[in-house]
């Protein structure tokens, strides 16, 4: 059993038009509710997971969390955020083709144009404190310089056929990796500007890298992760026990474990390399529609829930689960990134912005 929290919510109404938006107010929700977790299907049991002995300390009390909701300008749509450590959180504005910048501070927006026919999927801060952005119209990589907004746009190589971009990640040695829809994978050296695509297996979605600098995709049409060798550039699919769960996007924890959305199952799976195993648990609810999954700087696991339009916490440790239900219906929040104590989630549906914050 989990207990499915319904926590205090900070509703924002913020006037985009304005230069000075208006101070948020305050609105209490009803007392907190409770709801079953269902177990992992019979028919694909958990594996334990070997490897050292997890220890943290415990969670902050889901009570004690706030959410907060910042509006973008009317379709935006936004599809992935990506909070900077400078304060800035930066957005991809899929419908206008551009990338948006939102101060947390003041509530302001503003939007940089990627380029013609733009179409910015994912977006990510790199090393160099700059966001990267997947650009599915362009079919191209975008960097946006922090501090003059320049944009610089890296183009799949001649000959390459429509990737249909959607996310990215930087490896250990600073070298981005993404993903194309279409059926590739790729990488773009930023020291020489060098772009090369490969050929996978169906429908790579979500990326990401270890701390070890290890690159795994998650493959949504053929339902598999697959570990990509830096050195031959091949990359090695890796079957979840449940068939057909549909892994969605996946992210690694200190440990270099892969935590994997099971959009189809409803599920969250983690595979553990040095064991070689999996474990997978089904969201609490009736119908869970698990899309984005980010761990956080605590090795918290965060999903975000279609079917229950909520964002989900998951403890590792005490393999339970907290719903925290959003303010605005139906939010569709497509990725969640973070910075400390935050937890920042794109809610594409209903042209906002979220996040969670930690005491």
């Amino acid at each position: 059993m989990s207990k499915k929290i319904t926590l205090a919510v900070l509703a924002f109404t913020l006037l985009i038009s304005s230069c000075t938006p208006t101070l948020p107010t305050q609105t209490p929700v009803p007392p907190p509710s409770t709801a079953t977790n269902a177990p992992t299907p019979a028919d694909t049991p958990p594996t334990q997971a070997t490897g050292p002995t997890m220890t943290a300390a415990p969670l902050p009390d889901a009570a004690s969390l706030t959410i907060q909701e910042y509006p973008v300008p009317s379709g935006s749509h936004p599809h992935d955020v990506a909070p900077a450590t400078d304060g800035t959180v930066w957005y991809t504005a899929q419908a206008s083709g551009e990338l948006g910048r939102l101060d947390p501070a003041t509530g302001e927006t503003h939007h940089i144009p990627l380029g013609s026919g733009s179409s910015p999927h994912g977006v990510i801060v790199g090393p160099d404190g700059a966001p990267w952005i997947t650009d599915s119209g362009q079919n191209a990589i975008v960097r946006v310089d922090p501090v003059s907004e320049a944009v610089r746009v890296f183009p799949m190589p001649t000959g390459t056929p429509y990737t249909n971009l959607n996310t990215a990640a930087f490896d250990t040695d600073g070298i981005l990796w993404f993903t194309g829809q279409a059926g590739f994978y790729g990488r773009l050296d930023p020291a020489s500007g060098q772009v090369q695509v490969f050929e996978a297996p169906r429908g790579p979605y979500g990326i990401t890298s270890t701390p070890q600098g290890v690159v795994y995709y998650a493959s949504l049409a053929s339902s598999h992760i697959a570990r990509i060798d830096s050195v031959t550039n091949t990359a090695a699919v890796l079957q979840p026990p449940t068939p057909n769960q549909g892994a969605r996007r996946v992210w690694s924890d200190s440990r270099g474990r892969i935590w994997v959305s099971e959009w189809n199952a409803g599920q969250v799976a983690a595979y553990d390399p040095v064991a070689d195993s999996w474990r997978e648990w089904r969201l609490p609810g009736d119908n869970p529609m698990t899309y984005a999954v980010y761990v956080d700087e605590q090795d918290t696991v965060w999903l975000s829930d279609f079917g229950a339009n909520a964002l989900v916490r998951f403890d590792p440790v005490s393999e339970t689960f907290d719903v925290f239900p959003l303010p605005s219906s139906p939010a569709n929040v497509r990725q969640i990134l973070g910075r400390s104590g935050e937890i920042w989630g794109a809610e594409s549906g209903v042209d906002k912005l979220v996040v969670i914050r930690r005491p």
